[in-house]
């Protein structure tokens, strides 16, 4: 039973279950890296974890908002951005190479789809089914969620400054 609903071009979208709240524990998930070897999100134990669940970016307001993220963590320290997709690992790697953006690490999910499951964010239906809902957590260095934030719409930004604002609260 889906708990929680997005839209995509303001059309609902249900959401595979509720997204984990502020102060839960993070889940774990595996992930592809660029190189088809696996990490998972315990591997950035001791760091502010940012978690950027995008639907594909292949899109123009995915490709957006990764780099408005490459750009704002920058300075950083003690923070990893984690941009997770269901694009495959070579996409990823082409797209980041292609725009320079080195201050995030891609996460495929088309292996385990463990992310998209365990937080929910996996679409159940609408034209984007099985993709990812735009969304992002903030995750403490002991893996506790600080910041949650689903976009209403698919098509919609998150709001960057509120990310960076939960970001620096826990630097």
């Amino acid at each position: 039973m889906s708990l929680e609903t997005t839209s995509f071009k303001g059309k609902p979208v249900e959401l595979l279950e509720e997204l984990p709240g502020v102060n839960q524990d993070a889940f774990d998930f595996t992930f592809v890296k660029t190189d088809l070897s696996e990490s998972s999100l315990y591997d950035f134990d001791g760091k502010v974890k940012v978690l950027i669940a995008v639907p594909s970016l292949d899109t123009g307001i995915c490709q957006r908002e990764t780099r408005q993220f490459n750009e704002r963590l920058n300075d950083k320290k003690g923070v990893v951005g984690i941009v997770v997709s269901k694009d495959l690992p070579f996409a990823m790697k082409r797209f980041c190479e292609t725009e320079g953006l080195n201050n995030i690490v891609s996460a495929s999910d088309f292996r385990y789809l463990d992310f998209t499951r365990e937080y929910g964010t996996e679409m159940v239906d609408g034209p984007l089914k099985g993709l990812s809902a735009r969304a992002v957590f903030v995750v403490d260095q002991n893996n506790k969620i600080r910041y949650v934030e689903l976009t209403p719409d698919v098509i919609a930004e998150p709001d960057y400054d509120k990310v960076m604002a939960a970001v620096d609260q826990l630097l």
